[in-house]
């Protein structure tokens, strides 16, 4: 599947994520342990923000200026119902495969998000996100908790979805090359394989 088809299937479950149907407290638990090693309040970045703008009400309460906070989603629809609930906050609707992250951050997370880029794109998308932590800065990301690269595509949501992770091994590997460390790396919806990591720029 390439970006554009993930866009339509986001589209298809737009007002199922901005609606009470969708858990408010899906990741937060888990951004809040990120958030505890943020040293600078200035930057924050939302990838694949969706629309329930959960953790961007989050990072608000945590002491980030709305002016200093963005989201960015590859569904058009998605971004309409976010920006709706946070009129003031700066969208950006692209594909993070191609998008130039336009600032560098103390904050960024991608819950959710990058495991539905292609595979070969896997390694430079997650590269480029750490290259854009500033000093100190913290990613919080998911990815599966499996042990080498690996694809798939299944209709679990509804819409027919791709995944793709680099498996633990290569993940860890290119964290320590972008000049990062993992903090933290949870199972946490064991024994589904649905891991978190916590990474931040030293």
């Amino acid at each position: 599947m390439n970006p554009a088809d993930i866009a339509k299937g986001y589209d298809q479950l737009a007002e199922r994520w901005a609606s009470d149907v969708f858990p408010k407290d899906n990741g937060i638990a888990q951004h809040e342990r990120a958030l505890a090693f943020v040293k600078n309040k200035g930057r924050a970045l939302d990838i694949g923000c969706g629309a329930s703008g959960r953790v961007l009400a989050l990072l608000l309460e945590c002491g980030f200026d709305e002016a200093n906070v963005e989201g960015v989603d590859i569904s058009e629809r998605m971004l309409l119902l976010a920006r709706q609930r946070h009129p003031q906050i700066t969208f950006h609707q692209a594909d993070i495969c191609a998008w130039p992250l336009p600032q560098t951050y103390d904050f960024i997370s991608a819950w959710d998000s990058i495991w539905h880029i292609p595979l070969s794109e896997q390694r430079q998308v997650l590269q480029r996100i750490m290259q854009a932590l500033n000093p100190g800065g913290v990613f919080i990301f998911t990815t599966g908790g499996v042990d080498e690269p690996s694809e798939k595509t299944d209709s679990f949501m509804g819409p027919t979805m791709y995944y793709s992770v680099l498996g633990i091994p290569e993940t860890l590997e290119l964290i320590t090359r972008c000049g990062c460390v993992c903090r933290h790396l949870e199972y946490d919806q064991h024994p589904e394989l649905h891991v978190y990591l916590v990474v931040q720029k030293i």
